[in-house]
């Protein structure tokens, strides 16, 4: 697959609050070292970054508005001029613009990367793909949790993030690596202002 030269690079909830030891084992520790490549690979291009940002309404939550782990992590604070989104359920398309953005920017590829892979990265993708958009996930550039399922089975956070990939590849989204996805954006002339 080849990136369109109106692709986004979505980044959902790249927020301190994450790293809580409260959620449990976390997977791929490298994922935001993946999405600052990616953000300096898409900026160098100057291509099309946006940002969502979860405005947890628990009352416990470490991403509520008024907590310090609401915050961007240093790997993925916004530049001016980068739209921010912010998100109070699971999807950044209920309840802001961010769908009228991408067809008033004339986009129709997005490039999701972030936490979790199984909750809002999920959810955002398959409303994308809904919606018409092509999408694209990168593996290495998503993480997420362990989760104990309604039975009582525990299930890692690797297989709650394989499994998600696995449910999003070839029905919602086309699941590439960070390797794969620089290749591809480095191809792409800056054309934008």
């Amino acid at each position: 697959m080849t990136l369109s030269d109106n692709t986004a690079l979505l980044l959902i909830d790249v927020q301190q609050g994450l790293d809580d030891p409260r959620w449990g084992e976390r997977n791929n520790p490298g994922a935001e070292r993946n999405i600052a490549a990616l953000l300096a690979a898409w900026r160098q291009q100057q291509q099309p970054v946006i940002h969502v940002q979860h405005m947890s309404q628990e009352a416990d939550s470490p991403l509520r508005p008024d907590r310090p782990g609401n915050a961007f992590k240093p790997e993925a604070v916004p530049q001016p001029g980068e739209p921010i989104f912010q998100e109070t359920v699971n999807s950044a398309f209920i309840g802001t613009a961010l769908e009228a953005h991408l067809r008033a920017q004339q986009i129709d590829t997005v490039v999701l990367v972030g936490i979790t892979t199984d909750h809002c990265v999920s959810s955002i993708t398959r409303m994308a793909a809904n919606l018409g958009f092509t999408a694209i996930v990168v593996s290495d550039g998503t993480a997420t949790f362990e989760r104990t399922g309604p039975d009582g089975d525990h299930h890692s956070a690797d297989q709650m993030h394989r499994f998600a990939l696995a449910s999003l590849h070839g029905e919602f989204a086309t699941v590439r690596r960070t390797n794969e996805v620089l290749a591809e954006i480095g191809a792409l002339a800056p054309d934008r202002p």
